[in-house]
């Protein structure tokens, strides 16, 4: 819980009692390996904190290729804003590529905090805007780098994810084949 208490502070003020009061609103919760938090198709009904553990969002394009759009690692929040605060069903998977644990809250809860917590809308607003500059850092530069500048790239930006997540994923982010990322993993490491 305190990882998460931490993480708010970052973004505004919360006494005691208002703390006390977020920390009896969630829920935890645990989710296994491959293991769908959200799913194409339906509402988001709850947002994330990840404790421990990775998710992957993913889609499938025309063709029915599974496309990994990110990642998103502990001490995040996990959710599809569009779908959820427009309230529509999402066009993306996001699903755990590890065991996870996280804290939940629900919509009710959410709106009871903006409700009850002054300055807790601008907290969220803050979080949010900081988790859509990252999604956006993460995937403009895979658009226009070669299959062996994006590999680097992700080693450097995301270092503690490289040997935490399946290859078939980290090649679905890049933009290329299993085939082919094990032969840069071997050049790069000669």
């Amino acid at each position: 819980m305190d990882q998460l208490i931490n993480y708010l502070l970052q973004f505004g003020q919360l006494n005691h009692q208002q703390i006390e009061l977020i920390k009896n609103k969630v829920i935890f919760k645990d989710l296994q390996k491959e293991a769908y938090f959200s799913e194409a198709g339906k509402t988001p009904k709850e947002i994330a904190f990840l404790l421990e553990g990775i998710f992957r969002v993913c889609y499938y394009n025309i063709k029915g290729d599974e496309i990994t759009k990110y990642f998103i690692e502990e001490n995040n929040f996990v959710v599809d804003i569009n779908s959820y605060t427009q309230n529509v069903p999402s066009s993306e998977y996001v699903q755990a590529i590890t065991d996870c644990q996280m804290i939940i809250f629900s919509k009710d809860v959410m709106k009871e905090l903006s409700l009850t917590i002054i300055g807790w809308d601008n907290i969220i607003s803050q979080i949010t805007s900081k988790a859509l500059i990252e999604k956006v850092n993460r995937i403009s530069p895979m658009l226009t780098e070669d299959a062996t500048v994006r590999y680097l790239s992700f080693l450097e930006k995301f270092s503690t994810l490289a040997n935490r997540i399946p290859l078939s994923y980290m090649a679905s982010y890049l933009g290329i084949t299993q085939s082919s990322l094990s032969r840069i993993r071997k050049n790069v490491s000669q």
